[in-house]
């Protein structure tokens, strides 16, 4: 097994198990009462995108660190302060295009090779200045989530309340969900709101998001995983603790990370840019991060 696939069959098979224990690794930062928040490189404060946002969660929590921030050990020595000794490193993923040329010189295609560095969460380290080991701590929300709602708004996707169906339909381009108040909690019906916003952008006078060839028969699983990734990135983004839509997809998520150990990157990849692609509605979106300091 080559070093590449050996990275890609890693983390699918961490995530695999997750799921198999009937709990979705995106969901857990609302679960553990962990703050909800993006990843983020404490020097730069971009954030970190598609697979590398359910990596740096994981081990978060597993080892529960409270702040959100990541970085290099040559960042950490920048900033005058140090790895511990004995910490253990996390990677993170992001592709390479290196060009192929002809015998002429002239590019012909380009191919993607997958690269990884470490990175240290801020809680491993010592002698960092104190403002990028500090723990944001959320407001407490109102009944309405005003920063949600203006989100959303900004993205003006055609909106109907009503009825007791969540779904988006392509051939109306119309979001459809039930009234606010037949949700939960308003955490639930943002987390909806949002899941529903990311397929949104899939239609092919936005983001054309095709799943047919790739996958198939699991083209639809593939969609459902990317809307529920990029709610989960988007929830964290604007601070939401809501339920996400994953239960029924568990099973054919499995059976689709069991076919193909690169879909659940290629799967967070799409979620990142649909996220990326609403934030851009809004003024003040963070540019995610896809390569080392």
């Amino acid at each position: 097994m080559s070093t590449k696939e050996s990275q890609y069959e890693r983390i699918t098979h961490s995530i695999i198990a997750d799921l198999a224990q009937g709990v979705a690794p995106w969901v857990k930062p609302w679960r553990s009462g962990a703050p909800v928040s993006m990843r983020v490189n404490a020097v730069t404060a971009r954030s970190y995108s598609g697979v590398n946002v359910l990596t740096l969660w994981d081990v978060a929590l597993r080892r529960g660190y409270p702040a959100p921030r990541w970085l290099t050990y040559r960042q950490a020595q920048e900033r005058h302060g140090h790895v511990r000794k004995g910490e253990r490193g996390t990677s993170v993923f992001f592709v390479r295009s290196i060009p192929r040329e002809d015998e002429e010189g002239v590019v012909t295609r380009r191919r993607s090779l997958l690269r990884s560095y470490t990175v240290f969460n801020v809680a491993q380290c010592e002698g960092l200045p104190a403002h990028l080991q500090e723990v944001s701590v959320p407001g407490a929300q109102e009944e309405r989530h005003g920063a949600a709602d203006a989100f959303l708004a900004a993205a003006a996707a055609e909106v109907r309340h009503g009825g007791d169906r969540a779904y988006y339909s392509p051939s109306q381009d119309v979001i459809c969900l039930p009234p606010f108040g037949a949700f939960e909690s308003s955490g639930h019906y943002y987390a909806t709101s949002l899941h529903e916003h990311v397929h949104w952008t899939g239609s092919e006078k936005r983001l054309s998001r095709e799943f047919g060839k790739r996958f198939g028969d699991r083209s639809y699983a593939a969609e459902e995983l990317v809307a529920e990734l990029g709610a989960a990135f988007l929830c964290a983004h604007l601070g939401i603790e809501g339920k996400l839509r994953h239960a029924e997809y568990i099973g054919s998520w499995i059976t689709l990370l069991n076919d193909d150990s690169r879909a659940i990157f290629t799967a967070a990849s799409k979620a990142s840019q649909a996220a990326d692609f609403l934030r851009a509605f809004s003024l003040g979106c963070p540019v995610d991060e896809d390569g080392p300091e």
